[in-house]
């Protein structure tokens, strides 16, 4: 079945569209938690979720992808219930390193939440990572939004596991490059 046509039944408040979600973008949106998560039970209680917060966002909201629609909300989900979970004593895990990571960037004590909009910081990202080659933007998505491992990504596109980590270091570095040359200091 078509998004469009999936976006309808959420609009008539049809229950048929969650099972029409659920079958085209259920692996997905599994995948994604799973990634954030690695605990089977607390991903599928997140896509399950998921599709709830999807039936009482549409509508009013029209999304323009669904995949991306819910694959954000999925992703969102994951890592509140990910935070809740490590909340009291912080481990391990690839999100927790991923997040780390940028955080050499976008430090939380750099008061960069109140210098940046959300449409502002938008913007910047987009930009950044559309001078990205083709590889590296999908090397740097996949660790820091779809926080696949370092492994995994190399496995994906075939690189040595020292290779993702020099890109993403450069990626990283030219990020906090494309911050400050907007005058934003990190």
């Amino acid at each position: 079945m078509q998004d469009e046509q999936i976006i309808a039944l959420y609009n008539e408040r049809d229950e048929q569209a969650i099972v029409e979600t659920d079958a085209k973008y259920g692996k997905y949106c599994m995948s994604i938690a799973q990634n954030i998560l690695h605990n089977m039970q607390d991903s599928e209680e997140c896509v399950n979720d998921t599709w709830l917060h999807t039936w009482n966002t549409i509508p009013p909201a029209h999304p323009f992808d669904l995949k991306t629609f819910v694959g954000k909300i999925t992703r969102n989900l994951s890592i509140n219930r990910f935070k809740f979970r490590t909340r009291a004593k912080r481990g391990g895990g690839e999100a927790v390193l991923a997040l780390d990571e940028l955080c050499e960037v976008a430090a939380p004590d750099s008061d960069i939440e109140s210098q940046l909009q959300k449409e502002e910081f938008a913007r910047i990202l987009n930009e950044f990572l559309h001078g990205l080659s083709e590889r590296d933007c999908n090397v740097f998505i996949r660790r820091y939004y779809f926080v696949d491992s370092v492994k995994d990504i190399a496995d994906r596109y075939s690189l040595r596991y020292d290779n993702v980590l020099k890109i993403l270091s450069r990626a990283r570095k030219k990020l906090r490059q494309s911050l400050e040359g907007e005058g934003y200091s990190v």
